[in-house]
């Protein structure tokens, strides 16, 4: 059985293990070309901490907006019948077959102060001047969602379509309410969905860059930014892979401890 796992063992290998070795060698370089610590001690400095801090705060906002946003359209299209399902699931993917570059552009057009939206709000008398929607955490946010959300709603959706729905009956004939039967049968089971969909949301989230860029307009700081800095502007390879294999280690870390925390909410979610 292990030789049948070898060609996929070197595959892994290739793709992963040797990408992430060479960029940890790069990263014990400076600028000079000599060995050193200081592209690693430099990640102290308040500047690299707050990007850090700022990118996870980024991230985990707009996962938590997608969850809100895709719990309950994964939810419509698990009871709907296939035939409707997959009409819906059309326009949910259709945003895949458009770049990242051209969607964010064009809310780009939509949130500037002159934009469709403000000038629609306007009209409608809700405000009397622009608001700013665009160069600042408002526009990044609204991008990365709309970017973001059905990588969250797929597996969310997969997930609850494998739910037999015989659970949920019998949850109801043992006297549960539906929603008693949502929170202590539906919930669990698609936990797992739902971890696996946040997870690669969180993910995708931190190595964000070309949304945060044009729609934070420099103000909103990305780790992702950092990286691009130490390449484009100072050409220093040490100092950016320095950035990414921290990136790497602290992603591994942080996906570690939200397949914990999941597994937490299904069991405890399941025990009341």
């Amino acid at each position: 059985m292990f030789g049948l796992s070898v060609p996929a063992l070197l595959l892994v290998a290739l793709v992963l293990l040797a990408p992430f070795s060479w960029l940890t060698w790069l990263s014990l370089f400076n600028a000079s070309g000599a060995l050193s610590s200081e592209n690693y001690a430099r990640l102290l400095r308040p500047a690299y901490i707050n990007s850090f801090l700022s990118t996870l705060e980024v991230s985990a906002l707009v996962t938590g907006i997608c969850v809100l946003l895709g719990y309950p359209v994964a939810y419509l299209l698990s009871q709907l019948s296939q035939r409707a399902a997959q009409i819906l699931l059309v326009f949910i993917i259709l945003p895949f077959w458009t770049s990242v570059l051209v969607r964010t552009y064009a809310w780009l057009v939509l949130l500037q102060r002159e934009g469709i939206i403000n000038t629609w709000l306007k009209q409608l008398g809700l405000i009397s001047d622009s608001l700013p929607l665009v160069n600042n955490l408002t526009g990044t946010v609204i991008g990365m969602v709309h970017v973001m959300l059905p990588f969250l709603i797929l597996p969310l959706y997969s997930s609850m379509r494998a739910i037999d729905p015989v659970y949920l009956r019998a949850a109801a004939n043992c006297g549960a309410s539906p929603a008693q039967a949502f929170r202590q049968v539906f919930l669990p089971l698609s936990a797992p969905g739902l971890g696996a969909g946040s997870a690669l949301t969180f993910v995708l989230c931190l190595g964000f860059y070309l949304t945060p860029a044009l729609l934070g307009g420099g103000r909103v700081a990305m780790w992702s930014t950092q990286i691009a800095d130490a390449v484009s502007k100072f050409a220093n390879w040490g100092a950016a892979s320095a950035l990414s294999v921290a990136l790497l280690v602290v992603t591994g870390l942080i996906l570690l401890l939200m397949r914990w925390g999941v597994q937490r909410l299904g069991s405890s979610v399941g025990e009341h």
